[in-house]
């Protein structure tokens, strides 16, 4: 469940919402809190793969020119 809300200070970058979350979860993670293992491990082995697809698809709608009309997508 995403932990970012609209009353919280944003810090201006695109995404950050859902960089936060990213974070939050990988932090939080079994693999990094039982294992030891580190954060960039865990990725690999598919923990928050939700998360990381949506903030994949937010950075990737950056480079879309339709989003300068829309806004960028994400949080």
């Amino acid at each position: 469940m995403p932990k970012y809300y609209e009353e919280k200070e944003r810090d201006g970058r695109a995404c950050s919402g859902v960089r936060e979350d990213l974070r939050t979860c990988l932090i939080e993670s079994s693999c990094v809190i039982e294992e030891g293992k580190s954060p960039k491990q865990c990725l690999k082995e598919g923990h928050c793969r939700g998360l990381l697809v949506t903030f994949f698809e937010c950075k990737r709608s950056m480079l879309d020119n339709r989003a300068r009309f829309r806004g960028l997508k994400g949080y």
